[in-house]
């Protein structure tokens, strides 16, 4: 899996926006929160604010070869990708481990990416990699450009010429970095990470180098379908994503948790999960991957647990009750 690192570049201008408390770790450079996180999530599931996203890496790939380039590398089927649909793609290992997750879109001429903080740099070594003979360019945009994320219903307006992915769940839109700071001021108010993480474990979105360790497979965490298309020809980690599909059942599987309201500590990532009935002492059958304090749902996190954990057991995590939801079936 790719090394998942704080970014190197300045700090994002936001930070100087009154109330901003900055983030720590993966997401170090830009806000954790504004001050009020349960109001800033609130804002984005009513479809207002924006979301500082420019922490993330940025990668471009252009020439005429680039989504037939692209399509023989990575999991999804990006071939005949129409402009302006954003999909989600994978890069696999040879033992069909995840190693990059990229957020795609083609505006006709380029093919953009964003992909974790800090995993630009092995991600485009490894695309120049594989150049060869192809009428293709790879570029680290970072420096350049930056996204934001405006959430599903928003009605502020995108600056012309901007590349915008739109999903489900809203709108990355990619502006140049000295775009970043007259753009926030004007489409407002700010949601830090905090609040855009808690609506993304709500809504059971993996995130590299979160709900992924070294062994993951897609199979555990849902994306086949939607990051990974079973019908397209061979790339690299084929034969372990088609074996178990074909043949077996994924060691591990994503599950929600709603954990107990009372306690003051939410079980941090890599808190192990037992069966209640067994105790705090029990056998380890899997960890949190993240947790969050969500507005209306209280405590709330991510785990991988083994695969025949039983779907009506009740959890501990850590020391704290949680009760689970599939996310990927037994």
């Amino acid at each position: 899996m790719a090394t998942v690192k704080s970014p190197k570049r300045p700090l994002s201008p936001l930070l100087s926006r009154p109330g901003a408390v900055p983030a720590e770790g993966v997401d170090e450079g830009v806000a954790a929160h504004y001050g009020d996180i349960f109001r800033e999530q609130s804002a984005l599931a009513d479809g207002s604010g924006l979301v500082d996203l420019s922490h993330r890496g940025v990668v471009t790939v252009t020439g005429s070869d680039r989504l037939s380039w692209l399509h023989l590398l990575v999991t999804q089927h990006v071939s005949d990708l129409p402009a302006g649909q954003a999909t989600e793609a994978l890069i696999l290992t040879a033992n069909g481990h995840i190693e990059h997750a990229l957020s795609l879109v083609d505006d006709g001429e380029t093919l953009w990416a964003h992909v974790e903080p800090g995993t630009q740099d092995e991600l485009v070594a490894y695309l120049e990699s594989m150049k060869f003979f192809y009428r293709v360019e790879v570029a680290d945009r970072t420096d350049d450009f930056a996204v934001v994320h405006l959430p599903a219903g928003s009605i502020a307006p995108v600056p012309e010429g901007a590349t915008v992915r739109e999903v489900p769940y809203g709108r990355d839109v990619f502006l140049p970095r000295a775009e970043l700071e007259p753009y926030a001021e004007q489409h407002g108010p700010l949601a830090g990470m905090l609040a855009y993480e808690a609506l993304r474990v709500e809504a059971h979105r993996p995130r590299l180098g979160f709900e992924t360790d070294h062994r993951t497979i897609p199979h555990e965490l849902g994306l086949i379908g939607t990051a990974v298309h079973l019908q397209k020809g061979c790339y690299r980690g084929q034969e372990t994503v088609a074996r178990v599909q074909n043949l077996g059942k994924p060691p591990r599987r994503l599950v929600f948790l709603h954990l107990d309201g009372s306690e003051v500590h939410l079980p941090g990532p890599g808190t192990p999960i037992r069966l209640a009935s067994d105790g705090a002492e029990g056998r380890q059958l899997g960890f949190v991957t993240t947790s969050a304090r969500h507005y209306e749902l209280g405590p709330i996190a991510l785990a991988l647990v083994k695969r025949n954990v039983p779907l009506d057991a009740e959890l501990l995590a850590g020391t704290t009750a949680a009760a689970q939801e599939p996310v990927v079936e037994p």
